[in-house]
């Protein structure tokens, strides 16, 4: 009984190693998804997915090294929990260290034409794109008057005219205006009125 308490709890590598090694990979990975661009982050197809799916795999040896003691992935996981938190806060008081790891976003579509060039700098056919419009409620990208690529990796669309809620509301707020005109007008003949 005393080996498994034993294995549980006694880190199998020094602690700063168990330190440094998810630091680096987090590093790492920043690095590797800034370049990979921003299309890794949000708009993933089926090999996207497996690459990030296959990496997680591939840097797990890297954080843990050669200890597999519940000790040592607790102070692997607070480490990158912690690393993240610190990035997190660095990116929130620095504009500069914010757009140096998030990016800048990326016009993809502008007065309804598509910027084939950005596109393919930012590996997105416009079936994907297309694609992310209709999830977004439009029917093609015909009806977008403007795309953007967001630091996210979200892709945000602006429709060429109104959408319907859009006419509904603007159709609503001229009939309160014209329905408090004529109150006005109307109390103002009851003013007027003689006796």
């Amino acid at each position: 009984m005393s080996q498994i308490w034993q294995d549980l709890v006694i880190v199998g590598v020094p602690i700063a190693e168990k330190i440094v090694r998810p630091i680096l990979v987090y590093i790492f990975l920043i690095v590797g998804l800034r370049l990979a661009g921003k299309r890794e982050l949000a708009q993933l197809n089926a090999f996207d997915l497996v690459v990030l799916l296959t990496i997680s795999n591939t840097v797990q040896n890297a954080i843990i090294g050669d200890d597999n003691s519940v000790s040592g992935g607790i102070i692997g996981a607070t480490t990158l929990l912690l690393v993240n938190s610190l990035v997190a806060h660095l990116t929130y008081r620095s504009e500069k260290l914010d757009r140096l790891v998030e990016g800048d976003a990326v016009e993809l579509i502008v007065d309804g034409k598509i910027l084939h060039e950005r596109l393919k700098k930012e590996l997105l056919t416009e079936t994907e794109l297309e694609t992310a419009a209709h999830r977004q409620g439009f029917r093609s990208l015909r009806s977008v008057d403007r795309a953007v690529l967001e630091r996210d990796g979200e892709i945000s669309f602006f429709a060429k005219e109104p959408t319907p809620d859009v006419k509904r509301h603007n159709e609503l707020l001229a009939r309160l205006d014209q329905l408090s005109a004529d109150v006005a007008a109307l109390q103002n003949a009851v003013k007027q009125a003689p006796g």
